[in-house]
């Protein structure tokens, strides 16, 4: 019996070292990326158009992490400046071209419409642990500020498209890539005092609309049917789903529109009152697996390139979860930043698989060089 089952699982074990594909972190990905289907699915009342796009663009990602995971590290170090200033480019592009319905941040050439800000939450991260490779760690304050500047330049040009929370998160990327760098505890606490009184700069430069999420978020109970309406909502669907949840497909809130975005940025709250406080521990366990799965790749890896490149994308997937569930259960401001690998979008998601086609490539290939 040991035989036939161990006979069974060859087939896949050998096709997934083949493709430098690493089973820890491949399968729950491809949970998370199911519960996303069956929420999307049940809180658009079975609106199939929308579960059809979105299977299309996880094969779409799946094959893009697949080509990259072939990619020796070696050659993402060596290209990283170039990804780094050609998206530069298309985001000085969107600034001219930007197309959008609340804000432009899209480019539209016809054949593909994309983020070129979504590229820019991996290709900062790739471009800090390039630049990071070959410098003496941990680093002296001259590499540091250079690594700032190469954080801030993208930030503030997203800042300007406009879309504060991307920025943001990416921002915190960069911090997280400047930190497993090594920087020093007392520059870590004068650049965070440094930033934190740029914030009345921040607050005068920000849309209106900015300001009120802020506000919103403090008290949305001041206006509960207009800026506090979205969180309120949110929070009901949560509390309403209990322990076990209201069941597949018996979601209130969300099928009748009360809570918005349902299929992107608050696809958290759909899922949670179908599925209750059990589906969100279930859910949050795979979230929390893949990060310490990509931590422990992080750790084990040979050169400060691998170390610091894994560790940052690993810590920052696991940020972005963080900040979206913290957003639509009211701990943080709403700032539109999707669920990984749930939220219904394109580049978001073909993104997310590159990601993890890096960590796979720089797990895999340091394999072989250990043999």
């Amino acid at each position: 019996m040991s035989d036939f089952l161990e006979s069974r699982r060859r087939p896949f074990s050998g096709i997934s070292s083949l493709l430098f594909i690493d089973k820890k972190l491949l399968i729950p990905i491809i949970l998370i990326t199911i519960i996303g289907l069956v929420t999307i699915y049940s809180s658009s009342d079975g609106n199939m158009n929308l579960v059809l796009k979105q299977f299309t663009r996880i094969i779409l990602g799946i094959v893009v992490m697949i080509f990259i995971a072939q990619v020796n590290p070696d050659n993402l170090r060596l290209f990283a400046p170039l990804l780094y200033f050609l998206t530069i480019i298309l985001l000085m592009l969107v600034l001219f071209f930007g197309v959008g319905n609340t804000a432009d941040r899209w480019l539209d050439l016809y054949f593909i419409r994309f983020q070129p800000s979504e590229l820019m939450k991996i290709f900062v991260p790739l471009m800090l642990a390039s630049y990071y490779s070959d410098k003496p760690l941990p680093p002296r304050t001259k590499y540091i500020i250079v690594a700032i500047a190469i954080v801030l330049f993208p930030v503030v040009m997203i800042m300007k498209q406009p879309d504060l929370g991307t920025a943001l998160l990416i921002g915190m990327s960069g911090a997280i890539a400047i930190l497993l760098a090594g920087m020093s505890l007392k520059f870590f606490i004068v650049s965070s005092v440094s930033t934190a009184s740029l914030l009345p700069l921040l607050w005068m430069n920000m849309h209106q609309y900015q300001k009120q999420r802020v506000l919103t978020f403090f008290s949305p109970e001041s206006d509960p049917l207009g800026s506090g309406y979205h969180l309120m909502q949110s929070k009901i669907a949560l509390g309403s789903g209990g322990f076990f949840g209201k069941g597949l497909f018996n979601g209130t809130q969300s099928k009748l529109g009360f809570v918005p975005e349902h299929s992107t940025d608050f696809i958290f709250t759909a899922f949670g009152e179908e599925f209750g406080f059990l589906g969100v521990m279930v859910l949050m366990s795979l979230y929390l697996f893949i990060a310490l799965r990509g931590i422990s790749i992080s750790i084990g890896a040979t050169d400060n390139f691998g170390r610091i490149l894994t560790g940052t994308l690993s810590l920052t997937i696991f940020l972005y979860v963080l900040v979206n569930v913290g957003m639509v259960i009211g701990f943080l401001p709403v700032v539109g930043a999707p669920l990984p690998f749930m939220s219904y979008g394109g580049t978001s998601m073909v993104t997310l698989f590159a990601t993890f086609g890096m960590i796979m490539s720089i797990k895999s290939h340091q394999r072989i060089l250990r043999k």
